[in-house]
């Protein structure tokens, strides 16, 4: 019994004639000078400036709602994914690595400034006096005590977001360009 809604024999082929075939030698061409083009040092430090303003926004918003709101963690892994593609212009799968480590590192920052934020307004101390002395041990220890089970879906949302918009999208434009 054949299916009314799966196109067969002459109509199948009229399909196949109509999709765009893409030139592999373009394709290799355009490949090698995307990859002559990106930059993995820019990328890596344009998250990082995400990330931290990501961070930053997290901690304010934060503290001003006196809620951690999670699903922040996704505009904190779009702001450092979309910096490591834009400065990073790449393809390679580095980048996307790049953009998920770099949204965790940026989320738990948030998280612990968030904590900075709190402590200072509850005890009146400054709140560069409190991260002037912070050190690992201390760091390690608000992040432990203040983790709840829910951060690390967050976190995971987090690394997913920067590592999907690390990448350099090929255009339309771009696609045209590579086909037969």
């Amino acid at each position: 019994m054949e299916n009314p809604e799966q196109p067969q024999g002459m109509e199948q082929a009229a399909m196949e004639q109509q999709l765009p075939q893409i030139d592999e030698r373009k394709l290799e061409r355009y490949l090698q000078e995307v990859r002559d083009n990106q930059n993995l040092m820019f990328g890596i430090l344009g998250g990082i400036g995400g990330g931290l303003i990501g961070a930053v926004i997290w901690a304010i918003v934060t503290a001003w709602t006196n809620y951690q709101i999670g699903w922040m963690a996704i505009g904190v892994g779009f702001l450092v994914g979309y910096a490591v593609r834009m400065l990073g212009r790449g393809i390679d799968m580095v980048f996307g690595i790049a953009g998920g480590v770099i949204a965790l590192v940026s989320c738990a920052a948030g998280n612990l400034l968030s904590v900075v934020l709190a402590v200072s307004r509850q005890e009146t101390v400054p709140f560069f006096d409190i991260i002037a002395r912070l050190n690992p041990r201390i760091i390690a220890n608000v992040m432990k005590d203040t983790f709840h089970p829910m951060d690390a879906l967050f976190y995971g949302l987090a690394i997913y977001v920067g590592y999907k918009y690390a990448f350099k999208p090929i255009t339309d434009e771009e696609l045209a360009k590579l086909t037969v």
